[in-house]
């Protein structure tokens, strides 16, 4: 006699299980990679948020530089103009005694025998002309200039001659000459006083 078992019943709870087991891993993986998805979003989006933060503090920081940085270029620009406006003064009021301290000048260094005819001024160039004693009175003033002028520099003799007509008062025979010389700026150390001058009728212009 034989005995017959039928297996079919247990094959099929057996596939049950498994399949039951597949769905059972397959959804353990699903949460587990949601999860793990979800982590990283959660960290991804930290990060995001905190550069962003600082992102936001640089651009306000950046924000109050560039104000600072007009404010110090408009302060640099207001002092300058400052200066500006304040060597236009000086060099106007420096401009304005400079025929002072030349005639001045001249006439302090002028010796005896020398007569000054004319003082012409053109920028910093001047010409004077006058009358001299002698060759040697000439030679004197522009000894003088050289070596002792303030406002003075690089004179230069330009011509000398016998005269045809002196000096009113003078009888004896003078020689004409002619000068020329750049003025130097004064400067406030010069500028204190006024030099004092020779006797004017040395210094008399024509």
């Amino acid at each position: 006699m034989t005995i017959r078992i039928n297996l079919l019943p247990h094959r099929e709870e057996r596939r049950k299980r498994q399949k039951n087991l597949f769905f059972a891993m397959t959804g353990v993986s699903a949460l587990a990679g949601a999860a793990l998805v979800l982590f990283g979003w959660v960290v991804l989006d930290g990060y995001v948020s905190a550069q962003r933060n600082r992102n936001e503090i640089i651009s306000r920081a950046n924000a109050r530089l560039d104000i600072q940085i007009h404010e110090i270029a408009s302060l640099r620009r207001d002092l300058a103009s400052l200066r500006a406006r304040e060597k236009a003064v000086e060099d106007l009021q420096s401009g304005r005694n400079e025929p002072v301290y030349l005639f001045g000048e001249l006439t302090r260094l002028t010796p005896d025998g020398v007569f000054l005819r004319s003082i012409d001024e053109h920028g910093n160039q001047v010409r004077v002309e006058g009358w001299a004693a002698s060759n040697e009175r000439v030679s004197e003033y522009l000894r003088n200039l050289q070596d002792n002028g303030r406002f003075v520099e690089r004179p230069q003799l330009i011509e000398i001659r016998v005269a045809a007509q002196g000096p009113k008062g003078i009888p004896r025979r003078v020689f004409e000459f002619s000068l020329e010389f750049l003025m130097k700026k004064p400067s406030h150390s010069t500028t204190g006083t006024t030099p004092a001058g020779a006797a004017p009728t040395r210094a008399a212009k024509a």
